[in-house]
Order: structure tokens, then C-alpha cells, then sequence
């Protein structure tokens, strides 16, 4: 096993992750607009099922995608996903011209597929480098999730026309007509990558690893690692804390338009601004205290950083209309951003050290499988909790649940070991 991965290999694991998430931060905020371009039912049910479609697919396809690259190689996968997003990311410019609904849920269903790799570039990562490097490898794909979820809301407003940006969020679903650029964008960038992983990118399944994960994988195989105690609890604390911040994810667009009545432009902006402070985090802070802190406790001071933004956004959305100001708005944003940017990588290098290294890719594959599930059914209980119960509802369980979360962490923490040192 390599202690450094190669240059040119971190830029294609870079751009892979990169291009999924801006795909997603891309359409997030503007998922108003499209329901009224294409005409969804009121009722809200159709544009539910437009959302959750990417991370259903996400949820199936993970570890299926993570087992076959444990057999295959990394490469080959990697590839085939990056591929899929060239066809799927053109299919969705293609959908918006057309004005389809069909066309933009099969787009969307098979970009969820496509970007279902991303547990083989978590899988390549812990092929790459030593248990030591390990979360900063980790740290490294977080980066490229945040600079993702920077760009894509920034690119979808390339989408949008520009006498309407300072329009109001609610007026602008109604009169706008989006644009195909977000989509052929995103697809120049996937065949960029592409072009990368067929002329750059090395295998990381060495002869041997390759040889025994052909040989010793099985469902049988699968079953047991699973059946590890610390390999259960790290998949239950990621359901946990993603289910938790799903809540704030899926319900975000909402609060800014109608509690802070924010312009389109804003809410962009906004979205742009969370991803920007996850990227500043995951590369600034989580990296280099990577190696020196263990992976526990920074997953717990995250959790806890959680807590303490859901409190106060309880606290802000309770607060008389006009005494609720964007700057502390920014301010709980960027709390609760730069916890989640310390529990996601920390407990994916957790998963990815107690796992074995002949299972990697299905190791991973379940942990991003896991985390979509959170978000499919996080997404719906949020949107539930807002709009029929309190707007306030959906923060009393996100940090209800962080706090379970964080008991979680810490039980993780004392119980399990290093793959390697089990097997001593």
C-alpha cells in the first residue's frame, strides 16, 4: 500500500466527488422553479419524488458499485460512473429545453446512479494511503464535496435570467424559465474527468489485494464484516447525524424564503456560502488536525458544534420577523456547516480503518448507502415537520437527534479497533 497517493490520481478522486455534489448543490435551491416549470402537482408529492430520486438511486447503487470495484479494480468503476454523468448531466440540459418531466426524473435517477461511485473514491482513498493518512485522505474527498456544494448553487444560476435574480424566491418559481447550461456544464466537467481517469489515473487494487478480494469476497463475507459490533455502530451514528442535518438540508430553501424573505439571488448566495465554509473546514482545519486528533473526537466536538446551531436557529426562527438578522443567520450557518464538516470525514475514516482492506469498497459503498437513506427519509420528516407541524419542529428533532448522535460517537470511540489490530 502507498503512503501518497499520486498527484494526478487526487485530482480524479477530487473531480469525481466534486462533480456529484455539484449536481446536487446545483439543483437544491432551485427546486421551486423547477416545480413550477414543469408543472408539479401543489400537493408537493411529484417535486418530493424529483429529490429523493438522486439519493434513492445513491442508496442501491453505493455498495453495489463499492462490492464490484472490490472485484474488479477501482478504475474500471470509477470510470463507468464518470461516464454515466457525462450521458445524465446532458440528458438534464436536454430535459430543461424540453421542458420534460419525464426526461429531468430520468436524468436525475441516473445521475444518483452514476454519482452512487463515490464509495469507490472513499474505497481508493483507503487504498492510497496508511491508517496514519487515512482521515486526511477522508478530509480531502470533504473538500471536494464542499467546493461542490459552493459551485453548484452557482452554477445554477446560470440557469436562471438575470432581471429575475433580485426577484423574490416565491415570485421567481413563478415566472422563471430555467436555462440547459447547469446540466451541459456539469457534463463538460464529468467528460473533463473522465478524460483524466483513462490518461492519469492509476489502479489501486495492487495484484495481490486484487487477487485475495476475488477470492475471499461473498455476501457470506460481506455479512460478517458487517456483523463487526464497532462496524454497526459507525453505520447507525452516520444514519444518525446525516438524518439529523437532513433536516436543516431539505428545509433551508423554505425557511430563507419565507422567514428571512431573501431574493433568489440570496438564497443562492446562501447555499453558496454553506458549501464555501464546509470546503474552508475539510481543508483547512480538518486536515491538518487529522493524524493528531483521533477520528472520535473530532466527530464528537462536530456533534456538539451541531447542537449548539440547531439551538440557536430555535432561537432565531422564535424571534418577531424584523428581529431576525441575515448576519446571525450566516453565523448559525457557518456553526452548523463546520460541525457537519468534522463528524462526515471522521467517521468515514473510522468505517474505513475497522473495515478489511479486501472489502474496502463494499465497507464504503454501505456508509454512503446509509447516509442517502438518512437523507430520503430525513428530507421527507423535515419537509413534514415544517410545513404541517412548526417551522421550528424540524431544529427541536435535528438537534434531539445530534445529541443521540453524539452519545453515539462516543461509544464508538471507546469500543472497536483498527482491522489490523483485531486480526493480531
Amino acid at each position: 500500500m502507498q503512503d501518497q497517493p499520486k498527484r494526478g490520481s487526487l485530482l480524479v478522486i477530487f473531480l469525481t466527488v466534486f462533480i456529484d455534489l455539484l449536481g446536487f448543490g446545483m439543483v437544491l435551491p432551485l427546486l421551486p422553479i423547477y416545480a413550477k416549470q414543469f408543472g408539479t402537482d401543489e400537493s408537493g408529492i411529484t417535486l418530493g419524488l424529483l429529490m429523493a430520486s438522486f439519493s434513492v438511486m445513491q442508496f442501491i447503487f453505493a455498495p453495489m458499485w463499492g462490492r464490484l470495484s472490490d472485484r474488479i479494480g477501482r478504475r474500471p468503476v470509477l470510470m463507468v460512473g464518470l461516464a454515466g454523468s457525462v450521458v445524465f448531466y446532458t440528458l438534464f440540459g436536454i430535459a430543461t429545453v424540453m421542458e420534460s418531466l419525464t426526461l429531468l426524473f430520468v436524468a436525475r435517477i441516473g445521475a444518483g446512479l452514476a454519482g452512487a461511485t463515490i464509495s469507490t473514491a472513499h474505497a481508493y482513498i483507503a487504498d492510497t494511503t496508511s491508517l496514519e493518512n487515512r482521515p486526511k485522505g477522508m478530509a480531502l474527498i470533504g473538500l471536494a464535496f464542499g467546493l461542490g456544494f459552493t459551485l453548484g448553487p452557482l452554477l445554477g444560476a446560470l440557469a436562471v435570467p438575470w432581471e429575475s435574480m433580485n426577484a423574490p424566491a416565491e415570485s421567481a418559481a413563478q415566472n422563471v424559465q430555467l436555462g440547459p447550461w447547469p446540466g451541459y456544464v456539469a457534463a463538460i466537467l464529468s467528460a473533463a474527468a473522465l478524460l483524466l481517469a483513462i490518461f492519469v489515473l492509476p489502479e489501486s487494487l495492487h495484484a495481490k489485494s486484487e487477487s485475495a478480494a476475488r477470492k475471499r469476497f461473498n455476501l457470506a463475507a460481506l455479512r460478517e464484516a458487517i456483523s463487526v459490533p464497532s462496524i454497526g455502530l459507525i453505520l447507525l451514528t452516520i444514519f444518525i447525524v446525516v438524518f439529523s442535518f437532513s433536516n436543516l438540508e431539505t428545509t433551508l430553501s423554505l425557511v430563507l424564503k419565507e422567514q428571512f424573505q431573501l431574493t433568489l439571488r440570496d438564497v443562492l448566495l446562501t447555499f453558496a456560502f454553506i458549501g464555501l465554509v464546509l470546503a474552508f473546514v475539510q481543508g483547512g482545519l480538518v486536515r491538518p488536525l487529522s493524524g493528531r486528533v483521533n477520528e472520535a473526537a473530532l466527530a464528537g466536538g462536530g456533534a456538539a458544534l451541531q447542537i449548539l446551531a440547531f439551538g440557536w436557529i430555535i432561537y432565531l426562527l422564535g424571534l418577531p420577523a424584523e428581529q431576525r438578522g441575515m448576519g446571525a443567520a450566516y453565523g448559525v450557518l457557518a456553526l452548523c456547516t463546520a460541525g457537519f464538516a468534522f463528524v462526515t470525514p471522521s467517521l468515514n475514516s473510522l468505517l474505513s480503518r475497522r473495515s478489511d482492506p479486501a472489502q474496502q469498497g463494499g465497507a464504503m459503498g454501505l456508509g454512503q448507502s446509509t447516509s442517502s437513506l438518512a437523507r430520503i427519509v430525513g428530507s421527507g420528516l423535515g419537509i413534514y415537520l415544517y410545513e404541517d407541524i412548526s417551522h421550528r419542529m424540524p431544529y427541536y428533532v435535528a438537534g434531539g437527534l445530534m445529541a443521540v448522535g453524539l452519545v453515539m460517537i462516543v461509544i464508538v470511540g471507546l469500543s472497536g479497533k483498527d482491522f489490523r489490530a483485531e486480526t493480531k
